[in-house]
């Protein structure tokens, strides 16, 4: 049992749900300040996070697995090597479905009558590189929606925190896939398959995933403008730009030995933003 849970949890990669979930949770944060949330909504919350991923992430698998398997990179995934079949990795996006929409109707009404919009733009990423090179902006705008997501969940209703959050992830999430299609520039070029980095060349893809992560930092900043977070949130925002500076001197357009190391940097991204909002909101 435990060995089976293991295989699905790498088939759909469940620890990089460290990338979006910290920032619905400072949605969440954010919304608090007008509406009271229990911890109830808040492990809501997280399961339709978690379970959004899931279904997301087992598309994915399944709708690339004839790629997965030509691609030297990525051959050794579960489906490829007959781990996970493809009538199992149907159901489990299924079910996941499944649950995420069931989830959402605990959190409200709205929530539930926009989940199939979120599942619609999560699965949208994996079909777009057969038709579009702007493929990792839809991967982008689809982790947009988590702290809209969170803030809309929380209770939280107008207001411009929610969209400079979506901005910022976005952004954030858009740069930093960039640079892991980097990988896979000749792969692409030679099936037809459409990047950023396909399209565009290595240099011009890596000054675009640059000014992608000075637009995130650059809208996370601009939160102060509508929230009263004060120097330790500017702090903390410093702390995530200079992650991402660190992150982007690690990849260069005649060395890409690096990629997995910078694209692991981004599991601190969160964490980090989600404290120091965290902090300044109730400590500070």
């Amino acid at each position: 049992m435990f060995e089976r849970l293991n295989t699905y949890g790498s088939f759909i990669r469940f620890s990089h749900s460290v990338f979006a979930l910290p920032f619905a949770l400072t949605g969440v944060l954010l919304a608090s300040r007008h509406t009271p949330v229990t911890i109830t909504t808040l492990l809501w919350i997280i399961a339709a996070m978690v379970s959004a991923r899931a279904a997301a992430m087992g598309f994915n698998r399944l709708v690339d697995s004839r790629y997965d398997a030509l691609n030297s990179r990525t051959a050794d995934r579960e489906m490829p090597r007959g781990v996970i079949s493809k009538r199992a990795g149907a159901v489990f996006v299924i079910f996941s479905s499944i649950i995420f929409m069931a989830v959402t109707f605990q959190l409200s009404w709205l929530c539930f009558i926009l989940s199939p919009v979120a599942l619609s733009l999560v699965f949208w990423y994996s079909l777009a590189k057969r038709y579009t090179a702007f493929t990792q902006l839809f991967l982008g705008l689809a982790m947009a929606v988590a702290p809209i997501g969170g803030w809309l969940a929380a209770g939280g209703r107008g207001g411009f925190e929610p969209w400079l959050l979506g901005l910022a992830i976005g952004a954030w999430v858009a740069g930093f896939d960039v640079l892991y299609a980097c990988q896979d520039f000749d792969f692409d070029r030679k099936y037809g398959l459409r990047s950023i980095p396909a399209r565009y060349g290595i240099q011009a893809a890596l000054t675009i995933s640059r000014s992608m992560h000075v637009i995130a930092v650059t809208a996370l900043a601009s939160l102060v403008m509508v929230v009263p977070l004060g120097v330790v949130y500017l702090t903390g925002v410093a702390s995530v730009g200079a992650l991402l500076a660190y992150e982007q001197s690690l990849v260069k357009a005649n060395d890409l030995s690096r990629i997995k190391q910078a694209f692991d940097l981004n599991g601190y991204v969160g964490f980090v933003y989600l404290l120091v909002t965290a902090v300044a909101l109730y400590v500070d």
